[in-house]
């Protein structure tokens, strides 16, 4: 029996136990995979979703109008070592384009961007960059709505916060991105 005919059975898939290579070959949506465990992704609040879509419109533009490589929806698995993870936003380089692109990412994204919902637990989040960072993510960004700010890792000790009155750049993962923290949260 795969996940799918499991959790038709009304089993939750949270208690499913999984390979990280069955994940990656089953079209699971919603979940994310870490270390044997399948998590699911609860639904995004609106102030998320809009903060989201105005910086992938922003990020996804500049990348495409340069050719730097794709910038990808939070339905988007990535492998990050023992984890599949779906950041909200990510870009990645056209030399780290795999050429199947009709399953998750089998490399991290060089960019992870992830928005801090209600629903988040903070830890889980920092977590998550920390794991980006060690599977060779080259930058992550933590959007927080409540104090409308920005914090860059860079690496475990390398962090950096922005507030409204900063810019945001894309450093040499992005070359000559930029933008206002304060038009995320306009």
């Amino acid at each position: 029996m795969d996940i799918n005919e499991y959790a038709q059975e009304s089993h939750s898939p949270e208690n499913f136990s999984m390979t990280l290579e069955e994940f990656l070959e089953s079209d699971l949506e919603g979940y994310e995979y870490v270390k044997g465990e399948i998590i699911l992704m609860p639904a995004a609040s609106a102030e998320h979703g809009i903060i989201c879509a105005r910086f992938f419109l922003c990020l996804g533009l500049y990348v495409r109008e340069n050719q730097f490589g794709e910038v990808v929806t939070p339905d988007t698995g990535f492998q990050v070592g023992e984890r599949v993870l779906k950041p909200d936003i990510a870009f990645i380089s056209s030399a780290q384009l795999p050429d199947d692109l009709s399953k998750a990412f089998p490399v991290p994204p060089d960019l992870a961007v992830e928005v801090i919902s209600p629903s988040d637990a903070f830890q889980r989040v920092i977590d998550k960059a920390f794991a980006y960072l060690e599977a060779g993510t080259q930058i992550v960004w933590v959007i927080e709505p409540k104090s409308q700010t920005v914090t860059v890792f860079r690496s475990e000790t390398d962090i950096t916060t922005l507030t409204r009155k900063d810019t945001l750049t894309g450093e040499d993962v992005v070359e000559g991105f930029s933008c206002p923290v304060a038009q995320l949260f306009e």
